[in-house]
């Protein structure tokens, strides 16, 4: 009997252990009932722990079974809380300890930088920081696997009977809470993706990441919302001096500059994996910068991080985040090498930062297995591939049970089945419509048929008066060979109608050489761009724009016809060679004439041209996706854009007027300037050789709506300026608020600076002067021969959407009916 008692409470106690799970909640204050913040919180006996936030708070749970939590922090005794079943909202009172009464107390100032022993260990990390994991071999390689999740937060029972849901019950079935932050949560999508990296570290230095399977759960089709997702999360090293991601460059706590920023404090050494480690707390020295609070493991004789835990500054001026966790595990190769074994990053995305405020988790989870060390390869591992295979994204569930390097918990096993489900509820179909619009502008008709874009429906300008445009495109799924878009539009001012349709054609994917061809009739506004693309259907939003200023009178009647092959030989380099033929009119001769003389010396008003041209682009760092005729970029603002264009206009074939070449470069680089911001720069150079008249020369794009744009003028008027040779340079920086949050009534507000200037020379040659007819409106061309400035300063992230510019003329201040200053607005959707 007594045998058979204690194998009762034997399984007892394994059924406890197994199922075992403890949370814990609270706030950490002193005896005068002020909160504590970056207390150190753990369970005792373990190196599972957390900081409290900036107002004492924490939340802590584990899948071990615990009986005592441990609260310490500097300046305090050390206090341990015995834990009960119930462990929600604790409130932990520490007592300022007398061996301590020297001690700069961490919650209200600065610890000195001198003899303290945590930035003695952080100098070490600072020497040998190159020297951990796969930097110390000439070539590596190892698996990766990568799984993004997006959930609905704060799930109460208001959430639950809530109109969004009716109809979708059933998703109630799969919430889970947060082992973060302690909330409930139901997942909504989840992606998986299973890559094999090749590096070599000897020059030439290369790294090929080579995707080998991909999967989604519910939106697959959806480009819009894939590119969004995946450009949120990007790599980052937290031996870096700043952590990039959100377009923001967070300090590092590894950085150089840490002691500047941040306070550290050596609280305790244990082993981990057999390995004595020290463990360092860390947090912010000010507010409102963008910084991290939480605790590192360091080894005690390589200085290679073992596990890291970081908490962003909940006061960093950052949008639609409320809160951001990273933690990073680092696995021990030998007694010197530390591999990246596990990252895991969480970013809870809402439109403000209450507590109970309902948001969305970003989730991203990257684990990276099976090293192997100076294994030579053929060169063509090395090698970026310039497609996916289709395969790719065709895995069986079978595969995915074997190249998982985890199990997927059953919350997100169950959202694969659970959305398969949804798509056949209505409610569902309705939203995933909603969501298709706002990501991509095409609403989905038929199976086949996307209407759109949708916010190019309506338009107006001074003559076709109110527009109406109707497009469309075939799409079957994002992995179509071949598409076609189209649209007919109406002006009720000029009662004229108006077409464009081009079909494009996936025919090689291996080299992605793809042929389009297409033809536009339509009133355009051509003063706007100096480096020209020649996509048939692409429309200047100056020539729609329902905000102007001044005339828009000067409209040409287009009639375009272009075919293109494009090639990409290389990953981001791509060739393109087309050929177009267009004839070009006033849209409104009594208007805005623009007739010329040609090479008889008669005087014409229709130009035809028919020309021949080559490009070449090319955008490395570039993370371009899919394999389908239409690709996404999980990148998009993040790299650099080099292209060079070479026309050649022939004279006599099918009629065409002129013979000529024009050279155009163009160059935008964004860079990110540390904790300062991002300084984005513009440089375009080109000429034309030849006489030509003014459709085919260079205008220097003006400006004449009530919106900034990163590419006009805007202080200068449609064909203001006119060249035939030209060099540009546009420069903005964003600080992303870092001025303002030194003012102390602005910080609230969460502004932040802008400041740029623009600037452009060119000539204008007398051969093209003399093609001006005596009727025509412009009667002499004007070239800025003395450079044409203008810069501004301006005020961005105003209620998180809109930003407001104040715009200064530098130069030809004194020319007839010149705009010397304007105020103009810009929005868009900034992090």
């Amino acid at each position: 009997m007594n045998k058979k008692l204690l194998y009762i409470v034997a399984i007892f106690f394994t059924l406890q252990n197994l199922f075992a799970q403890v949370k814990v909640s609270g706030i950490v204050v002193d005896e005068q009932d002020n909160a504590i913040p970056f207390s150190n919180v753990i369970f005792k006996g373990s190196t599972n722990g957390t900081i409290s936030d900036e107002n004492g708070k924490f939340y802590l749970q584990s899948d071990v079974m615990y009986n005592e939590l441990e609260v310490s922090f500097i300046g305090f005794e050390k206090k341990v809380i015995e834990l009960k079943r119930n462990n929600f909202n604790l409130k932990i009172i520490l007592k300022e300890s007398r061996d301590q009464l020297n001690e700069v107390k961490l919650y209200s100032g600065r610890i000195k930088k001198k003899g303290n022993p945590a930035i003695a260990i952080l100098k070490k990390i600072w020497d040998k920081k190159r020297k951990n994991g796969v930097y110390l071999y000439d070539r590596y390689e190892y698996d990766k696997y990568e799984k993004i999740e997006f959930d609905l937060n704060n799930i109460d029972e208001k959430t639950k009977k809530s109109r969004v849901f009716k109809g979708m019950e059933l998703v109630f079935d799969h919430i889970d809470t947060s082992a973060i932050t302690g909330k409930a949560y139901l997942p909504i999508f989840i992606n998986e993706s299973v890559y094999k990296t090749y590096g070599r570290n000897i020059v030439p230095k290369k790294k090929n990441e080579k995707i080998v399977a991909n999967k989604n759960s519910g939106f697959s089709d959806n480009q819009g919302l894939i590119a969004f997702v995946k450009q949120l999360y990007v790599d980052y090293d937290i031996y870096d001096n700043y952590v990039k991601f959100f377009d923001k460059s967070f300090a590092s706590p590894l950085s150089k500059l840490g002691p500047e920023i941040y306070n550290y404090v050596l609280t305790d050494s244990s082993f981990i994996d057999n390995k004595w480690c020290y463990n360092i707390l860390f947090y912010p020295r000010r507010k409102n910068e963008l910084t991290f609070k939480g605790d590192f493991w360091v080894n005690d004789t390589t200085f290679a991080i073992k596990e890291i835990q970081m908490h962003a500054n909940k006061n960093a001026n950052i949008n639609w985040v409320k809160e951001i966790y990273i933690e990073q595990k680092f696995k021990v190769l030998n007694d010197s090498v530390f591999l990246l074994e596990r990252d895991y990053f969480m970013s809870d995305f809402s439109h403000n930062r209450k507590e109970k405020s309902k948001g969305v988790y970003g989730k991203r989870t990257t684990l990276y297995n099976n090293h192997v060390f100076n294994v030579k390869r053929p060169e063509e591992y090395y090698k970026e591939d310039v497609t996916e295979k289709e395969e790719i994204y065709h895995r069986t569930d079978d595969y995915w049970s074997g190249n998982r390097h985890e199990r997927l918990s059953k919350d997100e096993a169950g959202i694969y089945k659970m959305l398969d489900t949804l798509r056949y509820v209505k409610r569902f179909k309705e939203l995933t419509s909603v969501t298709d619009v706002l990501t991509t502008g095409y609403w989905s008709i038929v199976n086949g048929f996307d209407f759109g874009p949708v916010f190019s429906t309506f338009g107006f300008n001074d003559l076709e008066g109110f527009r109406l445009r109707l497009g469309g495109r075939t799409y079957f799924s994002k992995s179509d060979k071949w598409r076609l878009k189209g649209f007919l539009a109406y002006g009720f001012g000029d009662k004229k109608f108006k077409y464009g349709i081009e079909g494009k054609w996936l025919l090689e994917p291996k080299n992605r050489l793809i042929l389009s061809v297409g033809n536009r009739r339509d009133i355009e506004q051509l003063g706007v761009s100096l480096t020209t693309a020649n996509d048939v259907l692409d429309r200047s939003f100056a020539t729609t724009s329902l905000f102007t200023r001044g005339d828009n009178t000067k409209l040409s009647n287009i009639n375009l016809t272009n075919v293109k092959a494009t090639l990409e030989p290389a990953k981001n380099l791509k060739f393109r060679l087309s050929s177009t033929y267009k004839t070009i009119k006033s849209a409104s001769p009594d208007l805005f004439n623009i007739d010329y003389y040609n090479d008889d010396n008669v005087i014409q008003s229709n130009m035809e041209q028919v020309d021949v041209n080559f490009a070449v682009q090319y955008t490395p760092g570039s993370k371009p996706w899919g394999f389908g005729v239409d690709r996404g970029v999980s990148n998009y603002g993040r790299f650099p854009t080099l292209f060079f264009s070479y026309t050649k206009g022939i004279k006599g074939a099918f009629n065409s007027d002129f013979d000529y070449h024009k050279f155009q470069f163009y160059y935008q680089q964004p860079i990110q300037v540390g904790i300062f911001g991002r300084l984005t720069s513009t440089f375009e150079v080109g000429k034309t050789i030849n006489s030509v008249p003014l459709s085919l020369l260079n205008v220097i794009p003006g400006n004449q709506t009530y919106f900034t744009s990163r590419k006009l003028f805007d202080l200068l008027d449609y064909y203001e300026f006119v060249t035939d040779e030209y060099v540009s340079l546009h420069l903005e920086h964003n600080f992303n608020g870092r001025l303002f949050s030194k003012i102390p009534f602005m910080r609230k507000l969460q502004w932040r600076e802008i400041v740029g200037i623009r600037g452009v020379v060119g000539n204008i040659s007398q051969e093209n002067q003399d093609r001006i007819a005596p009727n025509a409106t412009i009667q002499v061309y004007t070239a800025p021969e003395k450079l044409y400035w203008e810069y501004h300063f301006g005020i961005g992230n105003i209620f998180k959407l809109f930003r407001i510019d104040f715009e200064y003329r530098g130069s030809y201040r004194d020319v007839p009916n010149a705009t010397n200053f304007a105020v103009k607005g810009g929005f868009g959707f900034y992090f």
